[in-house]
């Protein structure tokens, strides 16, 4: 008999169902993964709530999810980079690795990328919310004995941050402004920080993600909706800060942050929103530079290796777990910014 394993399947805005499916058979070069914990990602919220962003919308049912660790239960007789019994943090991501920007080092710009829970593509591609997972092995990373698979599971996220870390260049002793305090920004505090930002400052337009924002590292907390005036404070003598990590997708926080930006400072776009207007003049006056930063690719194997060796403490950030079957409650929790922060699926209370 063929495994069978329980998924999360979304089939309209707030249509989320618990669903039997056929687990796979294990191929080459491929593993079985039974899933512990999943975190709930903004895009799994907006096709829960909208049923896609953008342009992209849901045509057929879509199993959701991309942030999930679990243990390797079983392993193609090839397999050599896991075992059965690891436990490992599953990489989402699978480009090509034959179109020009795969073999040109940009395999997050991969022209035929597969991403876990994702409408992009049609047909879509199957989510990894799902008590049994079959996933190649070059996309799991073991996590260390002792590590909880909780904070495993934020390594998808956390690698996001640090790619986009990476885009604004060294930080050692450099001033950071991060704006927008949602999980991306959050744990985007946690890379600057191990890479050597001297202070970090963030804002928010709400208290309670600024209070964790404090617990990841940051120096200094302001809510930008009570005050009016740390734009100018931060502005003078042409501006403070080296590198601003914009988190948030709003282009008020973006237009803030080119004000307060020392000259030849470096903005990193990392939230998504909509079309906004800058004010050019202040960009070549200050000479300042901005640039995207979308995914990761070799950030995942050092989020968890950051987390395994304990440089990193993202425990912060977890608002809670929850059972599959009560997913509808967490995802809506999910959404209130005033409650959670990353809230996480628990697959182990479903039966397979």
């Amino acid at each position: 008999m063929r495994l069978r394993c329980m998924c999360l399947v979304i089939h309209a805005p707030t249509d989320l169902r618990l669903e039997e499916q056929d687990a796979g058979d294990v191929s080459p070069g491929q593993v079985m993964v039974r899933v512990s914990k999943g975190g709930i990602c903004g895009s799994d919220l907006h096709y829960f709530n909208h049923g896609g962003f953008g342009t992209v919308r849901l045509k057929e049912p879509m199993v959701l999810g991309h942030e999930v660790a679990g243990t390797v239960v079983a392993i193609a007789s090839d397999v050599t980079r896991v075992k059965v019994g690891d436990r490992v943090a599953v990489n989402p991501s699978r480009p090509c690795s034959r179109c020009k920007y795969c073999l040109e080092g940009l395999p997050n710009q991969c022209l035929d990328m597969r991403f876990y829970g994702s409408a992009m593509r049609n047909p879509h591609v199957q989510g990894a919310f799902r008590n049994v997972l079959l996933c190649d092995a070059v996309q799991c990373e073991k996590v260390a004995d002792g590590v909880s698979l909780s904070l495993a599971a934020l390594a998808e996220p956390f690698s996001v941050g640090l790619h986009g870390v990476s885009r604004a260049g060294p930080l050692l002793g450099k001033r950071v402004l991060v704006s927008g305090c949602g999980p991306i920004g959050a744990l985007a505090i946690a890379a600057a920080r191990v890479h050597g930002a001297a202070e970090i400052v963030v804002t928010d337009v709400v208290d309670e993600p600024l209070v964790i924002a404090r617990k990841m590292g940051a120096n200094l907390a302001i809510n930008a909706a009570t005050d009016s005036g740390w734009v100018q404070r931060y502005s003078a003598e042409k501006g403070t800060f080296d590198v601003m990590l914009e988190c948030s997708g709003n282009e008020r926080a973006l237009r803030d942050g080119l004000e307060v930006m020392r000259p030849r400072g470096v903005v990193v776009q990392l939230g998504l929103g909509g079309d906004v207007s800058i004010p050019q003049n202040m960009v070549v006056g200050k000479e300042l530079s901005i640039c995207g930063s979308f995914r990761f690719h070799a950030e995942f194997a050092l989020a968890v290796k950051l987390i395994n060796e304990g440089r990193v403490d993202l425990s912060p950030v977890i608002t809670g777990s929850y059972p599959m079957a009560d997913a509808v409650t967490a995802f809506r929790l999910a959404g209130d910014r005033k409650r959670a922060m990353k809230v996480l699926i628990d697959f182990g209370s479903a039966e397979a």
